[in-house]
């Protein structure tokens, strides 16, 4: 596919858009952060479903909670339509956890995806969402383990089990509904209903 000069420099735009919202979350850049998101922007994830303000203040508050999650993030793919555009990207979302003593990491893997929109010659985030594939608990100092609650863990969705738990010993209310690989047609739905809003067909 060939781009015009415009497309590209859209596209770069974006990438740098969402990549700048990922940093600024994860180094605490909150007033940034904020610049990333059209004013009406939704963000539906697994401990928030609500607007741009309140992502920001639920990230910082997050924060000071002890869960400082860190990002790894993989190229972001752009499918472009004018003045929309619909951006991907594989990430694992990595969060320091303290369990009966014992430091562990949680690593959530996903694919992010974004709702994007340009007004006065501006992109910005439209909505945040995640399909959410598998995650993982490891061990800081190999061969630790501890002891999970098994039937509170069979109560929480296979696709992002062990966030789920760790959400809920930090207090938050998880959602159960989220886009997930344990339920394949949820992540459809997200990504037709992303690719529908900016005119666009999802590829096959």
């Amino acid at each position: 596919m060939t781009l015009s000069a415009e497309q590209s420099i859209d596209i770069t735009a974006i990438t740098q858009l969402v990549v700048r919202e990922r940093e600024s979350r994860d180094m605490g850049y909150w007033k940034r952060m904020r610049d990333c998101f059209h004013a009406e922007a939704r963000i539906n994830i697994s401990w928030i479903n609500g607007n741009a303000d309140e992502f920001v203040a639920g990230s910082i508050d997050m924060a000071a909670r002890g869960m400082k999650a860190k990002h790894r993030l993989g190229p972001v793919l752009v499918s472009l339509n004018t003045t929309r555009a619909v951006a991907t990207l594989s990430g694992i979302i990595d969060i320091p956890t303290v369990l009966e003593g014992k430091e562990f990491t949680l690593s959530a893997h996903c694919l992010m995806v974004y709702r994007v929109e340009k007004r006065d010659a501006q992109w910005r985030l439209m909505s945040f969402e995640v399909i959410y594939r598998r995650d993982e608990l490891i061990p800081a100092i190999p061969g630790d383990t501890v002891d999970l609650p098994r039937e509170l863990l069979a109560s929480f969705r296979q696709s992002y089990r062990y966030l789920s738990y760790s959400l809920h010993l930090t207090g938050y209310q998880v959602n159960h509904s989220l886009a997930g690989e344990d339920q394949p047609e949820t992540g459809q739905a997200l990504l037709e209903g992303a690719f529908s809003w900016a005119g666009l067909a999802v590829p096959d």
